[in-house]
């Protein structure tokens, strides 16, 4: 095949029949680009990042691929691979058999009897030392889990069906754990006693997630043996709360996890498919602690805080549209009442499933990624700004709050302008 022409999947295509076949081209061209840089032993980053930046092809599992590589997971050297991941596979394992396991079966699976075990340590134990005081205040944090991963995606039906790939482990009737699902239900704690939640992440209506699809006394029954992809969501997310005491869970981390198990648990290679969970944990993981600071309230006020960060969308803007800018200032529009969910998300709650994970690849893909998240920020003002300048206070909090333009080519052109012109 000759040599791919630089094509950017940033420009709109149109729907002519002759655009259409070019369009075909153009991706056939881009895949067998990306096929040549993932065949290296040694894979170029430099390469691969240029070429990721303007969408990665879902086709053979290259963006679930890429994704592994961008979010530091995969080594470049594909000649460690195969025993890297067995490795971090088998921690994974063992993270699930610490953490999600009924207080006191591991005792009495040393040879305890149940007495010994009962009288050691029991569910009034006072002692803070106590497992299952430990076991009661993780059902807290559990709840609040529960309670998001159950509304993730509302407008898709993905993640209430079974997954191909359950957790034998978990499932096994042979064995002595126990599914989370079935521990929300035994507990008898209350859901709004958990106060993790973060001010503006949830509260206002965004594309898709306004109408309650899927209640939760309405989910489909799955047989014994089966789990559905938001349980599998749910066991992620509790055990980065456990492995990270310090910021546990927030929510919104719901909505971060979500694109990145989606875009595993649908690589048509079903050899990284079954590993979805896994590699999930680790690479959100891995981009959490980039992202992590925005979900602790204490350091708000910081330099690596969230407050510095919206302000930042604002100092763009005063340079890029000085007059843009003033408008939102004399109408009082503080950054925090919109930036606070664009940014901490990363747009997940703006756009459609789809649309995110396409804003995903060029975030990604750009060694600065949160910089250029504030591009796209300022991009997403400047382009609705005709509106802006003629609106009042509502009409613009309600552009701000429940953005206008689907397109996310349009955004990420524009942003990538302002990058060039910086």
């Amino acid at each position: 095949m000759k040599p791919c022409g630089k094509v950017s999947s940033l420009v709109k295509p149109t729907t002519s029949e002759t655009q259409l076949e070019a369009d075909y081209k153009d991706l056939v061209c881009r895949i067998q680009e990306f096929k040549v840089a993932l065949s290296e032993e040694n894979i170029n980053l430099k390469t691969l990042r240029e070429l990721c930046f303007n969408g990665i092809p879902f086709e053979g599992g290259i963006r679930a691929l890429c994704w592994k590589i961008l979010l530091n997971y995969l080594p470049l050297d594909q000649t460690l691979w195969e025993s890297f991941l067995k490795k971090q596979r088998e921690v994974y394992s063992q993270f699930l058999k610490e953490m999600i396991i009924q207080p006191g079966i591991a005792k009495a699976n040393l040879g305890l009897s149940r007495e010994d075990v009962t009288m050691e340590d029991h569910p009034l134990n006072p002692n803070p030392e106590s497992r299952w005081n430990t076991y009661f205040k993780d059902n807290e944090i559990l709840l609040q889990i529960d309670k998001d991963v159950r509304r993730l995606y509302p407008d898709m039906a993905f993640f209430q069906r079974p997954t191909e790939y359950p957790c034998q482990l978990i499932l096994d009737p042979q064995n002595d754990y126990e599914t989370l699902r079935r521990r929300v239900e035994q507990t008898t704690l209350k859901a709004q006693t958990v106060n993790r939640n973060r001010s503006g992440v949830t509260n206002v209506s965004s594309p898709g997630k306004a109408l309650n699809l899927y209640p939760s006394n309405e989910y489909e029954v799955l047989p014994n043996g089966s789990e559905a992809h938001w349980e599998v969501v749910e066991r992620i997310l509790f055990i980065y709360a456990k492995l990270n005491p310090g910021i546990a869970y927030v929510q919104g981390m719901n909505e971060i996890v979500g694109p990145i198990y989606y875009t595993f648990a649908t690589d048509p290679n079903s050899q990284w498919k079954e590993h979805a969970e896994a590699d999930t944990f680790f690479c959100f993981t891995n981009l959490m602690s980039e992202n992590r600071d925005n979900f602790i309230k204490s350091l708000d006020d910081s330099q690596c805080g969230i407050t510095y960060k919206m302000e930042s969308v604002y100092s763009m803007l005063k340079d890029k549209d000085l007059e843009l800018y003033l408008k939102l200032q004399e109408q009082n529009i503080k950054p925090q009442y919109f930036t606070f969910r664009w940014l901490t998300l990363l747009l997940s709650q703006e756009f459609l499933l789809p649309d995110v994970i396409r804003i995903w690849d060029t975030l990604f893909s750009d060694e600065d990624r949160f910089h250029f998240l504030i591009l796209v920020c300022c991009a997403m003002l400047i382009l609705i700004r005709d509106n802006l300048l003629v609106g009042d206070f509502t009409v613009n909090m309600r552009l701000l709050q429940d953005y206008p333009i689907s397109d996310v080519h349009t955004i990420l052109t524009k942003a990538k302008e302002l990058q060039d012109n910086s």
